[in-house]
């Protein structure tokens, strides 16, 4: 039994129904489902009018969700660059979240290792190597740390 193709703008929606995603990434993928450039251009104009497609709320949604799973600002907005996003939206998006990076610095730290202060050198230094893997600055590590 044939199924009919879908037209560029049906993969597009069916990869929103899913998620949010970035322009960036629809176009991406609609281009690895064997799209034209000129059709993936026009649609994502087209969702972009019709606000189905918006990198900044996409963003702030990103943002929102990786601050929940312990992500430090600093991965997070590697992250949102990697996804195509603009350096200055991802900023945007970090200084508009409302999230004490500290007090999420401190709370990633607890929840791996505990409250107990570091016992040594060597431990101290695997715990800071760990909040800055998740993506926390200098300043927001010794917050946790202390």
């Amino acid at each position: 039994m044939n199924t009919p193709q879908l037209t560029t703008y049906d993969h597009a929606l069916l990869l929103l129904n899913q998620r949010e995603h970035a322009c960036a990434e629809v176009a991406a993928k609609l281009k690895q489902k064997g799209h034209s450039e000129e059709d993936i251009d026009n649609v994502i104009k087209q969702l972009k009018e019709l606000n189905y497609l918006n990198d900044e709320r996409f963003a702030e949604i990103y943002v929102r969700s990786k601050a929940n799973r312990s992500l430090g600002p600093t991965r997070i907005r590697q992250e949102l660059i990697q996804k195509g996003l603009s350096n200055e939206i991802a900023k945007n998006a970090l200084e508009e979240a409302e999230c004490d990076w500290y007090e999420l610095a401190k709370d990633a730290k607890i929840r791996k290792f505990g409250e107990q202060p570091p016992q040594d050198f060597k431990e101290k230094s695997r715990q800071m190597r760990h909040l800055q893997y998740r993506g926390f600055d200098y300043d927001q590590i010794q917050y946790a740390m202390s």
